[in-house]
């Protein structure tokens, strides 16, 4: 059986890539996609997430969440790696929408009609999940399972010296959502930044030919320039679509429960998270926490599932 999921993203090209898979994987329902701002502003990971909806097509189109301006974010993004839009200066075209929901309401109403039976995952900043909580107090126990693509377990961050992207955006929510009693699983940065994706990705997306293809041939070069460009990289990390694997094959990771926690203050700490490993911790363990992966076959299964996206959106 299909595991139902709904997916908060900020696309970004990785999200792009994630949703590119997830959106055909036979081994997924996705309920919806609900867009955050992050790697962009509010309005345009709004747009993105129609975009690329429209763009692949897909059999049966999920429920669409708008993203609005999230009050304690750190200002941050990341279009100098994503390009001014999000996606590579892609350029796609979308009609406006009317009545578009809050990505908040959007997450609970999914929950509420499928308790105990939808997994989350978020592959931007928390601050939908967090306003979804507060808007909801019993909707963290009606989640099956929240998995987070965040957070860094040694202290190597990738926005600040110690805090990675998505908790230095919107700290205060993020430590809302590890404080909360839903069931969840942290994907940090000591496992996604072990699969490194070389120029020989690019040989993984499907043909031009497919809508899939056609898609990510379009976007994914830019995030290589980009990393050549601006960090003197050859190889890209794609977290969010390690992420996903994570959901799609959960025995290719190996996690631990862990007590953890998110700095909201501090002129250095900002956005770390931050997990008691003392030989007796005074914190409670409140999630699992993937340690350790093969890249190799994490690099199979995210290959695997763009073929199936591919054979999916073939040309009769």
């Amino acid at each position: 059986m299909a595991r139902k999921v709904v997916i908060d993203c900020d696309p970004g090209i990785d999200d792009a890539i994630a949703l590119a898979m997830a959106l055909f994987d036979p081994r997924l329902e996705v309920l919806a996609v609900t867009a955050t701002a992050g790697n962009v502003a509010a309005e345009q990971a709004s747009r993105n997430v129609q975009s690329i909806v429209e763009q692949l097509d897909p059999p049966r189109f999920p429920r669409l969440g708008a993203a609005t301006y999230a009050e304690s974010s750190a200002g941050a993004d990341n279009r100098l790696l994503h390009g001014e839009d999000g996606l590579g200066n892609a350029g796609f075209v979308v009609s406006r929408l009317h009545h578009q929901h809050p990505s908040e309401k959007v997450i609970c109403d999914a929950v509420r009609a499928e308790p105990h039976a939808v997994t989350l995952l978020c592959l931007g900043p928390l601050t939908n999940v967090a306003r979804a909580f507060q808007r909801d107090p019993e909707l963290p126990v009606l989640v099956d399972r929240l998995v987070m693509a965040g957070g860094c377990v040694d202290g190597v961050g990738n926005v600040t010296a110690i805090a990675e992207y998505n908790m230095f955006y919107d700290a205060i929510s993020a430590r809302t959502v590890f404080r909360s009693p839903v069931t969840k699983t942290l994907v940090p940065l000591d496992v996604t930044r072990t699969v490194k994706f070389t120029l020989d990705f690019l040989e993984c997306l499907p043909a031009e030919t497919t809508r899939v293809g056609a898609f990510l041939r379009r976007v994914v070069p830019f995030i290589y320039r980009s990393y050549h460009q601006h960090l003197g990289r050859e190889s890209v990390q794609l977290h969010g679509v390690v992420t996903l694997a994570l959901v799609l094959e959960p025995t290719l990771f190996e996690s631990c429960e862990m007590s953890g926690d998110v700095e909201t203050r501090g002129e250095l700490t900002l956005g770390a998270t931050i997990f008691d490993r003392r030989h007796n911790p005074s914190w409670r363990p409140n999630m699992d926490v993937a340690m350790k992966t093969t890249a190799e076959k994490v690099f199979a299964c995210i290959a695997n599932s763009l073929a199936l996206s591919g054979s999916a959106t073939a040309e009769n």
